[in-house]
Parts: structure tokens; sequence; C-alpha cells
């Protein structure tokens, strides 16, 4: 761990301009899950409180997955756009957490949304929007799409061990969408990403990993008995290396975008929890109010994360056409992505 804090690894910075974001859209399911909703598994409400800043999440029914939430997501952004489905050609899944191994959720969800578009999954676990984000952008920069679909959904709850009480209280499910395409650039300026930055370091890779969920080791009952099937994460490391992340990856990719940090109109960061955003924001000098932040009531929803907070705050009246937002999304992998996004 110490490696990665006194030699990180470099991140790859670009730009993919020339497209807008046309509607927007986030589902959740509809239970709610309180922090005293968990007293009876040994989980203390207000250490949750003070360790996260989570007071509630929301967890998928059982003949509810990834998939159901990304299509009623993506449903969402493209009633919100009011375009023909008909006219998207690409949908980008961000999941660590698919319906199956084979075939991508993203197929799912093209079935599901009656789309005649290219699909795929895109999995960095919590950077998983920013990277989907960033495919899908590329693909518009080129030529390659015209309209777009990029969705961030997970069902943490099926991957997080409900006996382990430090890690389970901390995650929820849910999703976000935004369709992207050409349109009239925003005045004055390109529409787009300004900026992006995307990066890995598998040094950390045993420091949130599900064991067994692969070919490295098949599911078995053995496997099943010992709880390996669900995730394990280091989580204090995980908080030193996101916390110092975040502030470094933020300032660059804005030095990058040719703006300033004061020319930012949001900041939305991956909402995994309440102290490493505040740690960030303080570290950077920003004010509150210029920070979103609503993990408080849905947890750490992995790649829906910065999609359903982005939905809120466009819902809010915080963020419109033409507003600048920083997105950072960070996780394991470790895997990282941010941008400067001109909406």
């Amino acid at each position: 761990m110490s490696d990665i804090l006194t030699s990180p690894r470099r991140s790859r910075f670009g730009r993919a301009t020339g497209f807008r974001m046309l509607g927007i859209g986030a589902a959740v399911p509809g239970r709610v899950v309180t922090n005293a909703d968990l007293a009876g598994l040994g989980c203390d409400p207000q250490w949750i409180v003070e360790r996260s800043g989570i007071r509630e999440r929301r967890h998928a029914p059982p003949e509810m997955a990834t998939s159901d939430l990304a299509a009623a997501a993506g449903a969402a952004a493209i009633g919100r756009a009011g375009i023909d489905p008909a006219s998207i050609d690409l949908v980008v899944l961000g999941t660590f957490t698919p319906d199956m191994c084979i075939p991508s959720t993203a197929c799912i969800v093209q079935e599901k949304l009656g789309l005649d578009a290219a699909a795929m999954d895109v999995t960095a676990a919590c950077a998983g929007f920013a990277y989907a984000l960033v495919t899908a952008a590329n693909f518009l920069a080129a030529g390659s799409s015209r309209l777009a679909l990029v969705i961030g959904a997970d069902t943490n709850s099926r991957v997080v061990d409900p006996n382990d009480i430090k890690t389970w209280p901390l995650f929820g499910d849910g999703a976000g969408a935004v369709l992207l395409g050409h349109g009239d650039p925003c005045p004055g300026t390109d529409c787009g990403l300004l900026s992006f930055a995307l990066g890995s370091d598998g040094r950390g890779a045993g420091l949130l990993a599900c064991p067994m969920s692969g070919s490295r080791q098949p599911i078995s009952a053995e496997g099943a008995a010992r709880g390996e099937q669900f995730m394990r994460m280091d989580g204090r490391a995980v908080f030193k290396w996101a916390i110092r992340l975040a502030e470094e990856n933020i300032r660059q990719v804005v030095a990058r975008s040719g703006l300033g940090l004061d020319a930012i109109d949001l900041f939305i960061l991956h909402q995994a929890n309440a102290r490493i955003i505040e740690g960030a924001r303080s570290a950077l000098g920003i004010a509150e109010e210029n920070f979103m932040v609503n993990l408080d009531r849905y947890g750490n929803t992995s790649s829906g994360s910065i999609p359903l907070a982005m939905n809120e705050a466009w819902e809010s009246g915080r963020i419109g056409p033409g507003s600048t937002v920083v997105v950072c999304g960070f996780g394991g992998g470790l895997a990282w992505g941010s941008a400067v996004w001109k909406l």
C-alpha cells in the first residue's frame, strides 16, 4: 500500500468534444434500508453515520437485477431527451455486478429498451461510469457514433457479505444514465469532455475484490461456504488512496481543460464516503455548495453513483444546459477516471 501512495501510477489524459448531453435519468429500488434496520445485524447506526455519512440505502428485491435498474434509468434518459430510440447506435454500460457472465448486461439492456445498437459492458468497479463515459465520448468525437446511451448501474447488495458489518452498510443499489449526441455547440465553447483522465494501478488489485467470481477461482461449494463469492475490502487502505487520488486527479484534469477550479459549476465525485468527499473538497479549497453529495440517502452505488447524483443535481436545478461539471470516479482495480464536462 505504501508504494501506491508514494509512487502512484500516471493518468492518461485526453479530450473528446463535439457532443451534448441530451437527456439524463436514474432508477433506484423502492426498498429503503435505514441504519436502524441494520442494527439487528450488529451494525451500530451512529457508527455508520460517523464513519461514512450514510443514513440509508436502497436494496433490490430478489426479482430485480442490474439490467432492470439500468434499463429503467436508460428509459428515463431517453424519455427526457424526447428522441426516437431507433436513433441510438451505441450502449455503453459501466457495471461490476452484471446479470451474468455471458452475455453482457448491456446486450440485455439493449433488448429491454428495444434498441438497434452496438452494446458493451465496461468493468472498472466504482470508476465504471467514468470509463463508460470516456469510451462513448471518444466514439462520438470520432464520428463512429451519433447517439450514445451511457449507463452506470450496480446491485451491490448481491456481492457484499451481510455478515461483514463494516462493509455491508456502505453499499446500495442504483443506476443512472445519460444520452449523448451531436448538436449545436455550447455558446462560446465546445461541449463534451474538455479534458479527461483515466488510470489504473493493479498493485492494489487485492484491496477490493470478489475472490470467487471468475476463471482464477471458479465457483465451488467449498468457496461459497467460506463466503469467497462476496466482496472483500481493505477499507482503511482504499480510503487513504482515494482521498489523495481524488484531489490530485481533479487538479490535473481541470488544469488540462484550460479552466480554473473557480470555473466549475459543480463537482460530482463518486459517492463512496462523505469523509473522502470532504477531504478532497477541503484540500481543493472549494465551497461546500459546489460539491454534490447524496450518499446519505443511497450509500455507495458504485458505477451508479455519479449519474445518480448528477440526475438529482439536474432535477434540482443545480446544473443545466451549458453547465461545467467535474466528475471523478475511483475504486477497485485500482482504477480511476475524471473529466471536465461541458453539458
